[in-house]
Protein backbone atom coordinates (compact mmCIF):
# COMPACT_ATOMS: atom_id res chain seq x y z
CA UNK A 1 0.00 0.00 0.00
CA UNK A 2 2.86 2.39 0.80
CA UNK A 3 4.45 1.65 -2.55
CA UNK A 4 1.18 2.53 -4.29
CA UNK A 5 0.95 5.87 -2.50
CA UNK A 6 4.46 6.90 -3.55
CA UNK A 7 6.25 10.12 -2.71
CA UNK A 8 4.23 13.21 -1.88
CA UNK A 9 7.07 15.39 -3.16
CA UNK A 10 7.10 13.47 -6.47
CA UNK A 11 3.34 13.80 -6.87
CA UNK A 12 3.43 17.55 -6.23
CA UNK A 13 6.34 18.05 -8.64
CA UNK A 14 4.74 15.96 -11.39
CA UNK A 15 1.45 17.83 -11.01
CA UNK A 16 3.22 21.22 -11.08
CA UNK A 17 5.33 20.27 -14.11
CA UNK A 18 2.27 18.94 -15.96
CA UNK A 19 0.37 22.17 -15.31
CA UNK A 20 3.38 24.27 -16.37
CA UNK A 21 3.80 22.28 -19.59
CA UNK A 22 0.08 22.56 -20.39
CA UNK A 23 0.11 26.30 -19.71
CA UNK A 24 3.18 26.81 -21.91
CA UNK A 25 1.69 24.82 -24.79
CA UNK A 26 -1.58 26.76 -24.59
CA UNK A 27 0.31 30.05 -24.33
CA UNK A 28 2.51 29.10 -27.31
CA UNK A 29 -0.50 28.24 -29.46
CA UNK A 30 -2.33 31.41 -28.44
CA UNK A 31 0.70 33.63 -29.08
CA UNK A 32 1.34 31.87 -32.41
CA UNK A 33 -2.26 32.50 -33.48
CA UNK A 34 -2.01 36.15 -32.49
CA UNK A 35 1.27 36.52 -34.37
CA UNK A 36 -0.21 34.85 -37.47
CA UNK A 37 -3.17 37.22 -37.44
CA UNK A 38 -0.88 40.20 -36.91
CA UNK A 39 1.52 39.28 -39.75
CA UNK A 40 -1.36 38.51 -42.11
CA UNK A 41 -2.95 41.80 -41.19
CA UNK A 42 0.28 43.62 -42.11
CA UNK A 43 0.43 41.80 -45.47
CA UNK A 44 -3.21 42.53 -46.21
CA UNK A 45 -2.72 46.19 -45.29
CA UNK A 46 0.12 46.39 -47.82
CA UNK A 47 -2.00 44.72 -50.49
CA UNK A 48 -4.92 47.07 -49.74
CA UNK A 49 -2.59 50.06 -50.14
CA UNK A 50 -1.50 48.71 -53.54
CA UNK A 51 -5.14 48.29 -54.58
CA UNK A 52 -5.92 51.87 -53.53
CA UNK A 53 -2.98 53.08 -55.60
CA UNK A 54 -4.16 51.07 -58.60
CA UNK A 55 -7.73 52.38 -58.35
CA UNK A 56 -6.53 55.95 -58.03
CA UNK A 57 -4.26 55.47 -61.06
CA UNK A 58 -7.01 54.16 -63.41
CA UNK A 59 -7.94 56.56 -66.20
CA UNK A 60 -11.66 57.04 -66.74
CA UNK A 61 -13.30 55.62 -69.82
CA UNK A 62 -11.93 53.17 -72.30
CA UNK A 63 -9.49 51.62 -72.91
CA UNK A 64 -8.41 50.21 -69.53
CA UNK A 65 -5.09 51.80 -68.61
CA UNK A 66 -3.14 53.41 -65.77
CA UNK A 67 -2.00 56.97 -65.68
CA UNK A 68 1.38 56.05 -64.18
CA UNK A 69 3.66 53.14 -63.42
CA UNK A 70 2.44 51.35 -60.28
CA UNK A 71 4.99 48.55 -60.00
CA UNK A 72 6.93 49.41 -56.84
CA UNK A 73 9.15 46.71 -55.34
CA UNK A 74 8.47 43.83 -54.91
CA UNK A 75 5.69 43.93 -57.54
CA UNK A 76 8.34 44.49 -60.24
CA UNK A 77 10.19 41.20 -59.60
CA UNK A 78 8.99 38.24 -61.74
CA UNK A 79 8.15 35.13 -59.76
CA UNK A 80 8.12 36.94 -56.41
CA UNK A 81 4.42 36.20 -55.80
CA UNK A 82 3.77 39.91 -55.17
CA UNK A 83 1.45 40.67 -58.11
CA UNK A 84 -1.58 42.69 -59.09
CA UNK A 85 -4.18 42.40 -61.82
CA UNK A 86 -6.99 44.63 -63.09
CA UNK A 87 -9.76 43.09 -65.22
CA UNK A 88 -12.68 44.83 -66.90
CA UNK A 89 -14.46 42.54 -69.27
CA UNK A 90 -11.80 41.15 -71.59
CA UNK A 91 -9.28 43.89 -70.85
CA UNK A 92 -6.58 42.99 -68.37
CA UNK A 93 -3.72 44.93 -66.82
CA UNK A 94 -0.98 43.00 -64.99
CA UNK A 95 2.06 43.70 -62.85
CA UNK A 96 5.55 43.17 -64.20
CA UNK A 97 6.00 40.26 -61.77
CA UNK A 98 2.96 38.48 -63.24
CA UNK A 99 4.09 38.72 -66.85
CA UNK A 100 1.57 37.48 -69.43
CA UNK A 101 -0.21 35.07 -67.09
CA UNK A 102 -3.48 35.63 -65.31
CA UNK A 103 -4.29 35.31 -61.62
CA UNK A 104 -6.96 32.75 -60.80
CA UNK A 105 -9.47 34.75 -58.77
CA UNK A 106 -12.02 32.73 -56.71
CA UNK A 107 -15.58 33.18 -57.93
CA UNK A 108 -17.76 35.45 -55.82
CA UNK A 109 -21.34 36.62 -56.20
CA UNK A 110 -21.60 39.71 -58.40
CA UNK A 111 -21.66 42.63 -56.01
CA UNK A 112 -19.83 45.86 -55.51
CA UNK A 113 -17.70 46.56 -52.43
CA UNK A 114 -16.30 49.59 -50.69
CA UNK A 115 -13.14 47.83 -49.59
CA UNK A 116 -11.18 44.72 -50.63
CA UNK A 117 -12.10 41.31 -49.30
CA UNK A 118 -9.66 38.51 -48.44
CA UNK A 119 -9.25 35.35 -50.46
CA UNK A 120 -6.79 32.52 -50.98
CA UNK A 121 -5.58 31.61 -54.43
CA UNK A 122 -2.92 29.92 -56.50
CA UNK A 123 -0.36 31.64 -58.67
CA UNK A 124 0.53 30.79 -62.29
CA UNK A 125 3.28 28.45 -61.09
CA UNK A 126 1.06 26.74 -58.52
CA UNK A 127 2.36 28.74 -55.55
CA UNK A 128 -0.05 29.53 -52.69
CA UNK A 129 -1.07 33.17 -52.56
CA UNK A 130 -2.85 35.55 -50.22
CA UNK A 131 -5.31 37.64 -52.24
CA UNK A 132 -7.15 40.89 -51.71
CA UNK A 133 -9.98 41.47 -54.20
CA UNK A 134 -11.97 44.67 -54.89
CA UNK A 135 -15.08 44.61 -57.13
CA UNK A 136 -15.95 48.09 -58.45
CA UNK A 137 -19.41 49.28 -59.63
CA UNK A 138 -18.35 49.44 -63.29
CA UNK A 139 -17.38 45.75 -63.26
CA UNK A 140 -13.71 46.33 -62.76
CA UNK A 141 -12.04 43.75 -60.52
CA UNK A 142 -8.76 44.71 -58.89
CA UNK A 143 -6.66 41.93 -57.33
CA UNK A 144 -3.40 42.14 -55.41
CA UNK A 145 -1.52 39.08 -54.13
CA UNK A 146 1.34 38.16 -51.82
CA UNK A 147 3.09 34.79 -51.46
CA UNK A 148 1.96 32.75 -48.48
CA UNK A 149 5.67 32.31 -47.71
CA UNK A 150 5.65 35.98 -46.70
CA UNK A 151 3.38 34.88 -43.85
CA UNK A 152 5.15 31.65 -42.89
CA UNK A 153 8.71 33.06 -42.96
CA UNK A 154 8.23 35.66 -40.23
CA UNK A 155 6.09 33.22 -38.27
CA UNK A 156 8.84 30.61 -38.43
CA UNK A 157 11.45 33.08 -37.19
CA UNK A 158 9.14 34.38 -34.47
CA UNK A 159 8.22 30.81 -33.57
CA UNK A 160 11.87 29.88 -32.94
CA UNK A 161 12.34 32.91 -30.69
CA UNK A 162 9.00 32.21 -28.98
CA UNK A 163 9.88 28.54 -28.38
CA UNK A 164 13.24 29.53 -26.89
CA UNK A 165 11.58 32.13 -24.65
CA UNK A 166 8.89 29.70 -23.51
CA UNK A 167 11.55 27.04 -22.91
CA UNK A 168 13.54 29.38 -20.67
CA UNK A 169 10.32 30.43 -18.95
CA UNK A 170 9.41 26.76 -18.45
CA UNK A 171 12.79 26.01 -16.88
CA UNK A 172 12.42 28.97 -14.54
CA UNK A 173 8.89 27.90 -13.60
CA UNK A 174 10.03 24.30 -13.05
CA UNK A 175 12.86 25.50 -10.80
CA UNK A 176 10.34 27.67 -8.95
CA UNK A 177 8.01 24.68 -8.56
CA UNK A 178 10.85 22.56 -7.16
CA UNK A 179 11.79 25.32 -4.72
CA UNK A 180 8.14 25.82 -3.77
CA UNK A 181 7.60 22.11 -3.10
CA UNK A 182 10.80 21.90 -1.05
CA UNK A 183 9.84 25.01 0.91
CA UNK A 184 6.25 23.81 1.36
CA UNK A 185 7.30 20.36 2.62
CA UNK A 186 10.03 21.67 4.90
CA UNK A 187 7.67 21.82 7.92
CA UNK A 188 6.99 18.09 7.42
CA UNK A 189 10.73 17.36 7.40
CA UNK A 190 11.11 19.46 10.55
CA UNK A 191 8.21 17.57 12.17
CA UNK A 192 9.90 14.27 11.28
CA UNK A 193 13.13 15.46 12.92
CA UNK A 194 11.20 16.54 16.02
CA UNK A 195 9.50 13.14 16.21
CA UNK A 196 12.90 11.47 15.85
CA UNK A 197 14.13 13.61 18.74
CA UNK A 198 11.11 12.50 20.80
CA UNK A 199 11.78 8.85 19.99
CA UNK A 200 15.48 9.27 20.85
CA UNK A 201 14.59 10.90 24.17
CA UNK A 202 15.96 14.36 23.36
CA UNK A 203 12.45 15.83 23.53
CA UNK A 204 9.34 14.94 25.46
CA UNK A 205 6.81 16.55 23.11
CA UNK A 206 6.52 18.02 19.64
CA UNK A 207 6.80 21.85 19.80
CA UNK A 208 3.42 23.56 19.62
CA UNK A 209 4.37 26.40 17.20
CA UNK A 210 3.67 24.84 13.79
CA UNK A 211 2.17 26.00 10.47
CA UNK A 212 -1.63 26.14 10.46
CA UNK A 213 -1.99 23.00 8.34
CA UNK A 214 0.35 20.91 10.56
CA UNK A 215 -0.76 22.25 13.93
CA UNK A 216 -3.68 19.74 14.32
CA UNK A 217 -1.30 16.86 13.46
CA UNK A 218 1.22 18.06 16.05
CA UNK A 219 -1.57 18.32 18.62
CA UNK A 220 -2.71 14.75 17.94
CA UNK A 221 0.88 13.49 18.21
CA UNK A 222 1.34 15.24 21.55
CA UNK A 223 -1.96 13.80 22.78
CA UNK A 224 -0.76 10.33 21.77
CA UNK A 225 2.56 10.89 23.56
CA UNK A 226 0.70 12.01 26.70
CA UNK A 227 -1.50 8.93 26.54
CA UNK A 228 1.51 6.64 26.10
CA UNK A 229 3.30 8.34 28.99
CA UNK A 230 0.26 7.87 31.24
CA UNK A 231 -0.02 4.21 30.27
CA UNK A 232 3.72 3.76 30.84
CA UNK A 233 3.50 5.31 34.30
CA UNK A 234 0.52 3.11 35.16
CA UNK A 235 2.29 -0.03 33.94
CA UNK A 236 5.43 0.83 35.87
CA UNK A 237 3.36 1.43 39.01
CA UNK A 238 1.74 -1.98 38.67
CA UNK A 239 5.11 -3.63 38.06
CA UNK A 240 6.66 -1.86 41.06
CA UNK A 241 3.75 -2.87 43.29
CA UNK A 242 4.02 -6.44 42.13
CA UNK A 243 7.79 -6.42 42.68
CA UNK A 244 7.47 -5.17 46.23
CA UNK A 245 4.60 -7.56 46.90
CA UNK A 246 6.40 -10.71 45.77
CA UNK A 247 10.15 -10.31 45.57
CA UNK A 248 10.86 -9.16 49.11
CA UNK A 249 8.81 -11.93 50.83
CA UNK A 250 10.38 -14.53 48.57
CA UNK A 251 13.86 -13.25 49.38
CA UNK A 252 13.08 -13.28 53.10
CA UNK A 253 11.68 -16.81 52.84
CA UNK A 254 14.78 -17.94 50.95
CA UNK A 255 17.02 -16.52 53.66
CA UNK A 256 14.94 -18.19 56.39
CA UNK A 257 15.12 -21.57 54.64
CA UNK A 258 18.90 -21.24 54.28
CA UNK A 259 19.30 -21.37 58.08
CA UNK A 260 20.46 -24.75 59.44
CA UNK A 261 17.64 -27.21 60.12
CA UNK A 262 14.90 -25.22 58.35
CA UNK A 263 15.01 -27.19 55.10
CA UNK A 264 16.85 -30.49 55.65
CA UNK A 265 16.30 -31.99 52.21
CA UNK A 266 16.45 -28.68 50.31
CA UNK A 267 13.14 -29.24 48.55
CA UNK A 268 11.51 -26.10 49.91
CA UNK A 269 14.56 -24.02 49.04
CA UNK A 270 14.51 -25.42 45.53
CA UNK A 271 10.81 -24.61 45.13
CA UNK A 272 11.29 -21.09 46.53
CA UNK A 273 14.23 -20.57 44.18
CA UNK A 274 12.19 -21.72 41.20
CA UNK A 275 9.32 -19.46 42.23
CA UNK A 276 11.70 -16.52 42.68
CA UNK A 277 13.25 -17.07 39.23
CA UNK A 278 9.83 -17.32 37.61
CA UNK A 279 8.58 -14.18 39.32
CA UNK A 280 11.71 -12.23 38.38
CA UNK A 281 11.50 -13.49 34.78
CA UNK A 282 7.90 -12.37 34.28
CA UNK A 283 8.52 -9.11 36.12
CA UNK A 284 11.45 -8.44 33.82
CA UNK A 285 9.30 -9.08 30.74
CA UNK A 286 6.48 -6.89 32.05
CA UNK A 287 8.84 -4.09 32.98
CA UNK A 288 10.67 -4.32 29.66
CA UNK A 289 7.35 -4.05 27.82
CA UNK A 290 6.50 -0.99 29.89
CA UNK A 291 9.84 0.65 29.11
CA UNK A 292 9.66 0.10 25.34
CA UNK A 293 7.37 2.07 23.07
CA UNK A 294 7.05 5.41 21.38
CA UNK A 295 8.44 7.36 24.33
CA UNK A 296 12.14 7.03 25.06
CA UNK A 297 13.30 7.85 28.58
CA UNK A 298 16.08 10.37 28.99
CA UNK A 299 17.70 11.35 32.28
CA UNK A 300 20.70 13.60 32.62
CA UNK A 301 23.34 12.24 34.98
CA UNK A 302 24.94 15.36 36.44
CA UNK A 303 21.98 16.39 38.59
CA UNK A 304 21.10 12.99 40.13
CA UNK A 305 24.77 12.15 40.82
CA UNK A 306 25.35 15.50 42.54
CA UNK A 307 22.18 15.15 44.63
CA UNK A 308 23.00 11.59 45.70
CA UNK A 309 26.58 12.53 46.53
CA UNK A 310 25.45 15.40 48.74
CA UNK A 311 22.81 13.27 50.50
CA UNK A 312 25.20 10.37 51.16
CA UNK A 313 27.96 12.69 52.39
CA UNK A 314 25.53 13.94 55.04
CA UNK A 315 24.43 10.39 55.81
CA UNK A 316 28.04 9.31 56.41
CA UNK A 317 29.14 12.57 57.99
CA UNK A 318 30.56 10.72 61.02
CA UNK A 319 33.24 9.15 58.81
CA UNK A 320 33.95 12.45 57.06
CA UNK A 321 33.36 10.93 53.62
CA UNK A 322 34.04 13.20 50.63
CA UNK A 323 32.42 12.29 47.32
CA UNK A 324 34.06 13.81 44.23
CA UNK A 325 31.87 13.95 41.11
CA UNK A 326 33.14 14.30 37.52
CA UNK A 327 30.14 14.08 35.22
CA UNK A 328 30.05 16.06 31.91
CA UNK A 329 27.09 18.42 31.52
CA UNK A 330 24.49 17.15 29.07
CA UNK A 331 25.49 13.50 29.39
CA UNK A 332 22.23 11.54 29.62
CA UNK A 333 21.11 7.94 29.89
CA UNK A 334 18.02 6.21 28.50
CA UNK A 335 16.82 5.29 31.97
CA UNK A 336 13.96 6.07 34.29
CA UNK A 337 14.97 8.62 36.96
CA UNK A 338 13.81 6.38 39.81
CA UNK A 339 15.75 3.39 38.49
CA UNK A 340 18.82 5.55 37.97
CA UNK A 341 18.60 6.85 41.54
CA UNK A 342 18.23 3.33 42.87
CA UNK A 343 21.25 1.97 40.96
CA UNK A 344 23.53 4.92 41.69
CA UNK A 345 22.28 5.17 45.26
CA UNK A 346 23.15 1.53 45.96
CA UNK A 347 26.63 1.83 44.43
CA UNK A 348 27.58 5.17 45.99
CA UNK A 349 26.17 4.09 49.37
CA UNK A 350 28.26 0.88 49.28
CA UNK A 351 31.35 2.93 48.38
CA UNK A 352 30.68 5.36 51.25
CA UNK A 353 30.13 2.45 53.63
CA UNK A 354 33.40 0.67 52.85
CA UNK A 355 35.67 3.59 51.98
CA UNK A 356 38.34 5.06 54.22
CA UNK A 357 37.12 8.58 53.48
CA UNK A 358 37.14 9.25 49.73
CA UNK A 359 34.74 8.24 46.97
CA UNK A 360 35.06 9.25 43.32
CA UNK A 361 32.19 9.21 40.81
CA UNK A 362 32.84 9.79 37.10
CA UNK A 363 30.88 9.23 33.91
CA UNK A 364 31.70 9.12 30.21
CA UNK A 365 30.10 8.21 26.91
CA UNK A 366 31.23 4.89 25.46
CA UNK A 367 29.72 4.42 22.01
CA UNK A 368 25.99 3.96 22.40
CA UNK A 369 26.30 3.53 26.19
CA UNK A 370 27.13 5.61 29.22
CA UNK A 371 29.57 4.23 31.79
CA UNK A 372 29.34 5.50 35.36
CA UNK A 373 32.35 4.58 37.51
CA UNK A 374 32.20 4.61 41.33
CA UNK A 375 35.53 4.09 43.16
CA UNK A 376 36.56 4.17 46.82
CA UNK A 377 39.75 3.99 48.85
CA UNK A 378 38.57 1.17 51.08
CA UNK A 379 40.03 -2.32 51.51
CA UNK A 380 38.53 -3.64 48.27
CA UNK A 381 37.59 -7.26 47.52
CA UNK A 382 39.43 -10.32 46.37
CA UNK A 383 38.44 -12.42 43.33
CA UNK A 384 36.28 -14.85 45.33
CA UNK A 385 34.57 -12.04 47.19
CA UNK A 386 33.88 -10.20 43.92
CA UNK A 387 32.09 -13.28 42.59
CA UNK A 388 30.07 -13.74 45.76
CA UNK A 389 29.11 -10.16 46.51
CA UNK A 390 26.71 -9.82 43.54
CA UNK A 391 24.60 -12.77 44.72
CA UNK A 392 21.17 -11.80 46.05
CA UNK A 393 21.17 -11.63 49.86
CA UNK A 394 24.88 -12.44 50.17
CA UNK A 395 26.68 -10.19 52.69
CA UNK A 396 30.40 -10.33 53.43
CA UNK A 397 30.15 -8.48 56.75
CA UNK A 398 27.13 -9.18 58.93
CA UNK A 399 28.07 -6.33 61.28
CA UNK A 400 27.20 -3.71 58.71
CA UNK A 401 23.49 -2.84 58.43
CA UNK A 402 21.71 -4.00 55.30
CA UNK A 403 19.99 -6.90 53.59
CA UNK A 404 22.48 -7.76 50.84
CA UNK A 405 20.15 -6.96 47.94
CA UNK A 406 21.77 -3.71 46.71
CA UNK A 407 24.27 -5.00 44.14
CA UNK A 408 21.93 -7.73 42.92
CA UNK A 409 19.11 -5.25 42.36
CA UNK A 410 21.51 -2.85 40.63
CA UNK A 411 22.74 -5.63 38.34
CA UNK A 412 19.17 -6.69 37.54
CA UNK A 413 18.08 -3.13 36.72
CA UNK A 414 21.15 -2.50 34.55
CA UNK A 415 20.55 -5.71 32.60
CA UNK A 416 16.89 -4.79 32.20
CA UNK A 417 17.98 -1.67 30.29
CA UNK A 418 20.47 -3.64 28.20
CA UNK A 419 23.49 -2.68 30.29
CA UNK A 420 25.41 -4.32 33.09
CA UNK A 421 27.54 -3.95 36.20
CA UNK A 422 31.23 -4.87 36.49
CA UNK A 423 33.29 -4.94 39.73
CA UNK A 424 37.06 -4.88 39.92
CA UNK A 425 39.96 -3.30 41.78
CA UNK A 426 40.16 0.49 41.86
CA UNK A 427 43.28 2.55 41.39
CA UNK A 428 42.38 4.22 44.69
CA UNK A 429 42.91 0.89 46.43
CA UNK A 430 39.31 -0.11 47.02
CA UNK A 431 36.43 -1.35 44.88
CA UNK A 432 35.58 0.00 41.44
CA UNK A 433 32.03 -0.47 40.15
CA UNK A 434 31.42 0.25 36.45
CA UNK A 435 27.71 0.73 35.68
CA UNK A 436 26.92 0.57 31.94
CA UNK A 437 23.52 1.78 30.69
CA UNK A 438 22.32 2.93 27.23
CA UNK A 439 22.95 6.56 26.29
Amino acid sequence: MIGQIGSLRRRLLLAALALIATALVVAGLAIGLILARFVRGQIESRLDAQIVSLVSGLEPGEPLRLSRDLDPPPFDRPGSGWTWQIRRGEAVLRSTSLGERDLAVPSRPAETEDHPHPADGTGPRGEALILRVLSMPDGTVVVASAPRAALYGPLREAGVALAASLGILGLCLAAGAVAQVRLGLRPLDRLRQELEAVRAGRRERVPEPQPTEIRPLAGEINALLDQNAAQLAQARTHVANLAHGLKTPLATLSLALSEPGRDPDGRLGHLVGSLDRGVRHHLRRARSAALTGATRLRTELAGPVSDLAGALERLHAEKGVRVTCTVPAGLAAACDPQDLDEMLGNLIDNACTWCAGAVRVSAEAAGSDVVVTIEDDGPGLGPEALAAVAQRGRRLDETVPGHGFGLAITTELAELYGGGLALDRSGMGGLRARLRIPA
